[in-house]
C-alpha cells in the first residue's frame, strides 16, 4: 500500500483562512512530527533507498537533482526569481514574492543572462517547469538557504555563507541590476504581474553524483520533484504544470508491470498554494480530494500532510477518529500571527 505526500505553503498571513478538508483530515491524523528538509522527507516516500536509511548528507543537491546528471558543470544552483520589498534598512520578501515564470519567460531570461554573463565561469539553463539553474566550472564552498523558509524575513541575514560566499553574493547583485527594466519585466508590467528584482541563488551542490532511483510519482513546480519528468495530468485537475503521474488501473509503471486493479504508487505533491487562498479551491479538488477519497476507499494507505516544519500521517480509517474537533490548520502547524513557532 502507498503513501502521497501532500507538501502546501504556510507563510506570511495575520489573519489565515480556514481550510475545512484539510483541517477535519488534520483532526484524523495519527500522529505528527517535526521535519528539518521536507524535500528529503517527502523523497523518503518516492525512493527506495532513502525509505530504508534516510540520511540528508547522502542526498544530492536540489540543482543536481534537477539537473538529472544532464550537466558537463562541477557545480550548479537554483535560481528563484523573487519580487523583494526594498525598506529603508532591510530588503524582505513577501508572502506573494516568489515568482513562477512561464517556460518562454524562462528562456529569454537564460539566453539574456547568458549573453550578458556567460562564459566560462557561469552558464544559466532552463531546467523542468521553467526552473533557472545557474551552472559553475569550479565548485563552490556556500552554505544557502531556501527561499521559502525567507517569506515574511528580512533577507539579510540569509545571505549565503562559506568561503566563496562573496561570489555567489556578488553575483546576485550584479543580477539585481541586470533585471532592472528588463524586457521580460517590461512585458511582465504591462500584463499586470510582478516583476522581477532578484533571483536567489540556493540548492547548490556538485554536479557530478549518483540521482537516486525514483520509484514513485511526482506534481507540482518545485525545482526538485519537477525534475522527475512531467506527465499528462489528473482527470480534471488543471494545475498547469505537472511532473509525473500515478499510474492509472492497468497501465504500465516505470518498471514495465502494470498495476493491480486499483492500485496506487507513492507519490508527492507540492503547492505553492496556502490553505484558503484564492488558489485553494481548486488544489482541493485536484489532489487533496482524491487523496481523501483514496485514503477512506482503502487504496491509499497513508496520506502525509507536510507544511512549514511539520508533518502528519493519516492512515487508512481515518474514519474512527471521527470525535475529534478540527481547529485552525495553523494551529495544527505551530504558525501564529504569520510565524512558525
Amino acid at each position: 500500500m502507498a503513501t502521497v505526500y501532500f507538501r502546501f505553503a504556510a507563510h506570511g498571513s495575520d489573519a489565515p483562512l480556514r481550510a475545512p478538508l484539510l483541517e477535519a483530515l488534520l483532526a484524523r491524523a495519527a500522529r505528527s512530527v517535526s521535519i528539518v528538509d521536507w524535500r528529503v522527507d517527502a523523497l523518503r516516500v518516492i525512493v527506495p533507498e532513502m525509505a530504508a536509511a534516510p540520511d540528508a548528507k547522502d542526498l544530492p543537491s536540489v540543482a543536481a537533482i534537477a539537473l538529472n546528471g544532464s550537466s558537463s558543470a562541477r557545480w550548479a544552483c537554483v535560481a528563484t526569481p523573487m519580487h523583494l520589498d526594498a525598506g529603508l534598512s532591510t530588503v524582505s520578501l513577501p508572502p506573494d514574492g516568489l515568482l513562477e515564470l512561464q517556460t518562454d519567460e524562462a528562456i529569454e531570461l537564460m539566453q539574456s543572462f547568458n549573453r550578458t554573463f556567460g562564459g566560462e565561469l557561469v552558464q544559466m539553463r532552463v531546467g523542468a517547469a521553467a526552473t533557472l539553474i545557474c551552472e559553475f566550472d569550479q565548485p563552490l564552498n556556500v552554505t544557502t538557504h531556501d527561499p521559502e523558509t525567507l517569506v515574511g524575513h528580512d533577507l539579510f541575514g540569509a545571505q549565503a555563507t562559506g568561503p566563496d560566499a562573496s561570489h555567489l553574493r556578488r553575483l546576485m547583485s550584479e543580477i539585481e541590476l541586470w533585471l532592472f527594466d528588463h524586457a521580460v519585466n517590461r512585458v511582465r508590467s504591462a500584463a499586470g504581474k510582478a516583476t522581477l528584482n532578484g533571483l536567489w541563488l540556493w540548492g547548490g551542490g556538485a554536479t557530478n553524483v549518483r540521482i537516486p532511483t525514483v520509484c514513485g510519482w511526482a506534481a507540482g513546480r518545485d525545482p526538485l520533484f519537477a525534475a522527475f519528468g512531467e506527465a499528462p495530468e489528473w482527470p480534471g485537475c488543471n494545475e498547469p504544470v505537472r511532473a509525473g503521474e500515478p499510474p492509472r488501473a492497468g497501465e504500465p509503471d516505470r518498471a514495465g508491470e502494470p498495476p493491480r486493479s486499483g492500485e496506487q504508487r507513492p507519490g508527492v505533491i507540492v503547492t505553492r498554494s496556502q490553505p484558503g487562498g484564492s488558489e485553494w479551491a481548486d488544489v482541493e479538488k485536484c489532489w487533496l480530494q482524491p487523496a481523501a477519497a483514496a485514503l477512506e476507499s482503502g487504496a491509499l494507505a497513508t496520506l502525509d500532510l507536510s507544511s512549514a516544519g511539520r508533518r502528519y500521517s493519516i492512515n487508512r480509517g481515518i474514519h474512527w477518529r471521527f470525535w475529534r474537533r478540527a481547529r485552525p490548520w495553523w494551529e495544527s502547524f505551530e504558525i501564529m500571527n504569520g510565524e512558525v513557532q
